[in-house]
């Protein structure tokens, strides 16, 4: 349980990858808080064009609501069978653009796309260009 708590502060702190300038832009707005369900968000595809996408759907184990390098966006990891970032979770790079209004918790459902690209400490990493939460 230690390592598991370890490894998703790690992955939180890596937090951001490269400069936004490198980054494909979202075309429309698409964070969403949703009503409370317990049902999953279903996995965003991918859209065509995106060099290196992936979609994930999870539970949020962790979250990092005030970034460390001050841009404003949102770090989450999210539980996901085919993780991205390690067997079993997902780490998600928010831009301040995508962040819903109400910042999320651990424990509520999280779906994102986007390309994957390296954090600052080398980890794997969706790089959202949608992002969905429901409590």
């Amino acid at each position: 349980m230690i390592r598991v708590a370890s490894a998703l502060a790690a992955l939180a702190l890596a937090g951001c990858g490269q400069d936004r300038a490198q980054r494909p832009a979202a075309t429309t707005p698409a964070a969403t808080a949703t009503p409370q369900s317990s049902a999953k968000l279903p996995r965003p595809p991918c859209r065509e064009g995106i060099e290196g996408c992936a979609s994930t759907s999870g539970t949020m184990a962790f979250v990092e609501r005030v970034d460390p390098d001050g841009d404003g966006d949102l770090h989450v990891v999210v539980t996901d069978r085919s993780g991205v970032t390690l067997t079993g979770l997902t780490a998600i790079d928010v831009a301040k653009e995508l962040r819903p209004r109400r910042d999320p918790r651990v424990g509520e459902h999280a779906a994102a796309m986007g390309p994957v690209e390296q954090g600052s400490h080398g980890q794997s990493q969706i790089q959202a260009l949608v992002f969905r939460t429901r409590r």
